[in-house]
């Protein structure tokens, strides 16, 4: 009878655990991710694409013809440090509505996290030329002579040059490199981790990530597009200088 007892009573404490787990269980969800643009604060959409409506610190009025970048490894960490991935990699053109904003595939845990970030680019194991067939179609492949891979930005537009005139500009991202030909070389990693810092993952909610395009011209380096404008490729000296002047262009908005 006691054994019985025993028994019962056992079994009524395991049911009673694990209904609390269960009570108790983080949920799930889909999240929306959203990329917005703005200059120092004044939207940018596609609507404003070939005007000449900005002026940067240097002092260059310019338009924006074209605006698109790649990011990777795409992820939340957890306050534990444990690390989920939302997204491999993904092309961002302010042209194309589509790419802006779309949901993740995958469940996410709804909670609390201490970061989430990407890589601007692809770091240098991941940027093998001809590896993504989406990529090759838009035309996103650097030249074999300057290492081959992937661009990580394409930034086209026209600028007042000293004498008034309209001149184009190509602000072309990639991994800076030296020596085009046979054998180039690479004097530095240009593609960099964004932390954007701690967010909230609720239900059927939203992450907002924004670029201020204003900032790739001004910090920490002023850039004057009458010396830099065209051919900026091969240049690792300018490679560098959008390396360290978009590690500040990117944010979160409050998330919600």
């Amino acid at each position: 009878m006691k054994l019985k007892s025993l028994f019962l009573t056992l079994t009524l404490v395991m049911l009673y655990g694990c209904n609390t787990d269960l009570d108790d269980s983080t949920s799930q969800t889909t999240v929306s991710l959203k990329f917005t643009h703005h200059w120092d604060g004044v939207q940018v959409t596609n609507s404003d694409l070939n005007a000449f409506s900005y002026t940067n610190a240097f002092g260059n009025l310019l338009s924006i013809e074209r605006l698109r970048y790649l990011i990777s490894d795409l992820v939340l960490t957890k306050n534990n440090g444990q690390t989920i991935e939302i997204e491999d990699y993904r092309l961002i053109d302010i042209a194309n509505d589509s790419s802006l904003a779309y949901v993740t595939t995958d469940l996410i845990e709804t909670g609390s996290y201490s970061n989430i970030s990407f890589v601007f680019g692809f770091t240098n194991e991941k940027n093998s030329n001809g590896s993504y067939n989406d990529l090759n179609s838009e035309s996103w492949n650097v030249p074999l002579m300057l290492g081959g891979g992937y661009h990580y930005m394409q930034m086209d537009g026209k600028f007042l040059n000293t004498d008034n005139i309209e001149q184009g500009y190509n602000y072309h991202a990639i991994r800076a490199v030296d020596n085009p030909g046979d054998n180039p070389s690479f004097p530095q990693d240009t593609f960099f981790r964004v932390n954007l810092g701690a967010v909230s993952i609720k239900e059927d909610g939203e992450i907002n990530i924004a670029m201020n395009i204003a900032e790739w011209f001004k910090n920490p380096s002023t850039w004057n597009l009458n010396d830099y404008n065209q051919m900026l490729m091969p240049n690792s000296a300018a490679q560098i200088i959008m390396y360290e002047n978009g590690q500040n262009a990117f944010t979160l908005v409050n998330n919600n």
